[in-house]
């Protein structure tokens, strides 16, 4: 069965106001900047979106703060995106800053069907606060709740036509997380196979995961911050 589509528009038909959704990526990098391009032309507004981050001013879920279609983020750093912080100020945003290690696992934990996990994570600070508490060996844990979402947007660097994935190095990151945790994932890729052509050993993500795939047509892979250094010769 081919999940193949020709127009990343029609992944998200069913996409309606107020709804969560799962941005993999870390910085800008492996993030689904058509999909981003997708949401922000349909216009859907009062989204919650969990990511690592939220890009920058001008790209990657930058573009869709720029809209003000975003309610809520749900995120580990923000600290890139000038936007982000005048609307967080402003009370337009809301803001759920979870330590990186916690949002990762509540992702997982939402993928794999587990309903919350205790961490020593956060406590004894604010992250505590409003959270069940249980000790463990002598030891305190607050219980976090796992993260689950309407759609899920993910890179991967090649796809068959099942939807079985291969994410190229650290663009594995926060991407096969987010695709596990929704209902509906959309995965944009740079090349797509046919099916049994990608070596299982080799697969990062199982298809059961995927429902829509598109190949992009060119990817802008911009990097965050350049940081070079001259080399005296001679």
């Amino acid at each position: 069965m081919s999940k193949v589509i020709q127009d990343i528009h029609t992944a998200f038909e069913h996409l309606e106001n107020g709804m969560t959704v799962l941005a993999g990526g870390f910085g800008l990098c492996g993030i689904p900047e058509h999909a981003i391009e997708a949401i922000r032309t349909k216009g859907t507004k009062g989204l919650t979106v969990v990511s690592n981050n939220c890009g920058v001013d001008d790209f990657g879920l930058g573009r869709l703060l720029e809209k003000k279609q975003i309610d809520k983020m749900v995120s580990s750093y923000v600290g890139e995106n000038k936007t982000f912080e005048q609307q967080l100020i402003n009370g337009e945003l809301a803001v759920t800053l979870t330590p990186q290690g916690t949002l990762a696992e509540k992702l997982r934990a939402g993928g794999a069907g587990i309903p919350a996990f205790y961490t020593k994570t956060g406590v004894g600070t604010l992250i505590a606060e409003g959270k069940e508490s249980r000790e463990f060996d002598g030891e305190t844990y607050i219980m976090e709740r796992a993260i689950t979402g309407d759609f899920g947007i993910v890179k991967a660097q090649k796809a068959d036509t099942f939807g079985n994935l291969v994410f190229e190095k650290t663009a594995r990151n926060f991407n096969p997380l987010c695709a596990m945790a929704a209902k509906t994932t959309v995965v944009e890729v740079e090349e797509i196979v046919e099916l049994g052509e990608i070596d299982p050993d080799d697969v990062h993500l199982s298809g059961v995961y995927v429902d829509y795939i598109y190949l992009g047509k060119h990817f802008e892979k911009r990097i965050e911050k350049r940081t070079v250094k001259e080399v005296q010769h001679g």
